[in-house]
This record gives C-alpha cells, structure tokens and sequence, in this order.
C-alpha cells in the first residue's frame, strides 16, 4: 500500500462533497403559517417542498438516495442511474444526475403527468414508460443488471435518510416552530409513498420525546391504510387512485407501521377540490398529494374542536401544481374520470369558513 486514495475513492469523495456543497447552497423551505375563522385556537402551518430546486419534497430524498449510494460503494463514475417513480422522485434524481455528470434513466408508468415526463427529459433524463400492469420496480431492476446504479427509492428511502436530524424534514419543521404559539404540535401530517418521509418524521418525534402525532393521509382504499389497520405489510389497494406519488398498489418496504399514530382515507374528490382550495389559499398551485394532506389536516381539525382541544396541525406541500396542469387542474381531464370536486370544495370552504 502506498498510501494513495483509489480513483474511484477520489471520484466518489468528490461527488459527496459536491452534494453537501449543494445542500449547503440550498436554504431551507418555508413554513406557513394560516388560521382559519371555522377553527379558532387552532393553528394550521404549510411546509413548501414545492420550493427545493427539483419543486418537490422529494430533493430531499433523492440527495439522501444519491449519499446513500455513493457511501455503500455502489455508485462509480460514469455509471448510469436508473429508478422506478411516477415522476418528482425521478425529476428530483435526474438533477442531481446532471450535478454528477452521469446518465440518469427514469423507469415511469405511461399514466404518468406529462409534465413531469418532459421535465425529467429537460435534465437530461431518459423515461421509459411503462404499461399498466407492469412492475416499474422489477424492470429497473433489470436495466439495473446490465450495470446502473440502483437507486431503488421504494426500497431505500426509510434508511437512506438521517431520520435523527441532519436538517431531515421534520428536525426543520419543530426548529421553525420554535417561537410559535404552539411549538408543539398536536399532528404534522403527511402522505405514505415510499414512506421514508412518514418514517423520518415519526422516529424523529420518538427520538425527540416529543408529544407530537403524526397522521398519513391516504387516498381512499390505499394499501397504506388498509395495511396500518391489520398491520399487514403485504396489504394491497382495494382500488386505485388519480392522485400521483401516493395511494401506493401495494404497501411499500420502507413503511414503518409502529411510527404512525394515524391514518385518514381522502376521496379523490376531495383531493382535488382541496388541492384547488390551495391555490386560492396561496396564491399558488400544489399537487394532489397535497391537496389529500390538507383534507385529513381538516379532519383532525374537526375532532380537534369537539373535543375542545387548542393547538396546531403541521403538513406538507409536496410538489408544484404546474405538473398537473393537463390532469388534475384540467376539468375536463377530471371529469373524464368520473370525479366531481364541486360539492367537496364547498363543504371544505364552508369548514374554514372561506364563504
């Protein structure tokens, strides 16, 4: 031995400290805060994900998922990436591709959002899209054998991430809370996809001693509900969902059951009306994942005040809501598929008391 760092030690050196040069670059997203006339003493606050460079919560996890790999050896230079998701994950892991120089494939169902089809492909990315039926999983996991880099976010995103703190999410959520009214909150809220974010907050809030709940909202019928109530990490949808990134077929690897105090079930409808409630709210347009989390924040607002309880309710904004402009904020895309958000967003309006 002669006491030199191996090529391929140097490169990956490199690439480790350019990513935390890059998180170093990138300030921390915003927490908003709203109180609504409908449920006094009861504060609501927003984390914007939707501000990452990549628009989503999930720059977060792709960061981790690129350490994570480059850490385990796994990731070598001028190695191709590949990862299967129904697209913020994917936009999120092709710049960061493009950070590190390497060929990035996204493995995608057809269904998914055209925008986020096209974004990925503006950074360089390249999407093969699959039919419905077909494993994205299993066939990155192909496209993986002949020598790229698994990033396998479904099954890696529970551990990858620093869930005692390293500004993980939810470390950064009870830090800007600090010198509010209610510095601990009764529920943050979030949606189950691989479920390293649910994961992450909820061992965070044990880690911390804190009293905080946390609550997954999950589309009606998702496999994440239905596997909470059994504890069944082989449970399985009862039916599918128009709402992208979460309502997961089948409950995920990387869902830890024993971190969630609850989980809401959200119709489409209701969803979708909530998402556009956003917009109104804001001033700007959020995902339909979004939209599910603030209809189960609503919902614990309602028990909340019937049981004449004080306090304050923290959720995510997951991704921008330009990437569903041909779908979810298309009414004729919505109505195509039977759904009607109408008498939902006036029920939620008359709720806040917006009306």
């Amino acid at each position: 031995m002669n006491g030199q760092v191996r090529p391929d030690r140097a490169w990956a050196a490199d690439a480790i400290a350019a990513l935390h040069r890059e998180s170093a670059r990138s300030a921390d997203t915003h927490l908003l805060h709203m109180q609504f006339a409908g449920f006094p003493g009861i504060d609501f606050y927003f984390k914007d994900e939707a501000a990452h460079p990549t628009g989503s919560l999930k720059h977060r996890l792709a960061r981790s998922l690129y350490l994570y790999a480059l850490c385990n050896g796994r990731l070598r230079e001028g190695q191709a990436v590949v990862d299967a998701s129904s697209g913020s994950t994917a936009i999120s892991e092709a710049w960061f591709a493009r950070l590190l120089g390497l060929p990035f494939i996204a493995v995608m169902p057809a269904c998914t959002a055209p925008a986020k089809i096209e974004a990925v492909r503006a950074l360089g990315g390249r999407c093969e899209l699959t039919d419905a039926g077909t494993c994205t999983q299993s066939r990155a996991r192909e496209i993986a054998r002949d020598g790229a880099c698994f990033l396998d976010q479904f099954g890696l995103a529970e551990r990858a991430t620093d869930w005692r703190g390293n500004n993980n999410i939810a470390e950064s959520i009870i830090e800007q809370l600090t010198r509010e009214p209610h510095p601990r909150p009764a529920w943050i809220v979030c949606g189950a996809g691989t479920g390293g974010t649910s994961a992450t907050i909820g061992r965070y809030l044990r880690y911390r001693g804190l009293p905080t709940r946390l609550c997954v909202a999950e589309p009606a019928g998702g496999s994440f509900a239905t596997g909470w109530q059994a504890r069944d990490p082989q449970a399985v949808a009862s039916r599918g969902t128009v709402v992208e990134g979460i309502g997961r077929p089948k409950a995920e690897p990387g869902f830890v059951f024993d971190v969630v105090d609850a989980v809401l079930e959200v119709e489409d409808a209701e969803s979708i009306a909530a998402m556009r409630l956003l917009e109104s709210l804001l001033g700007r347009r959020y995902g339909g994942s979004s939209g599910t989390n603030l209809a189960a924040c609503v919902q614990l607002a309602q028990a909340m005040q019937a049981r004449g309880e004080t306090g304050s309710i923290v959720t995510l904004l997951c991704d921008r809501g330009e990437r569903y402009a041909e779908t979810l904020f298309d009414d004729a895309w919505v109505a195509a598929h039977a759904i009607d958000p109408a008498p939902a967003l006036s029920r939620l309006a008359s709720l806040l008391r917006m009306a």
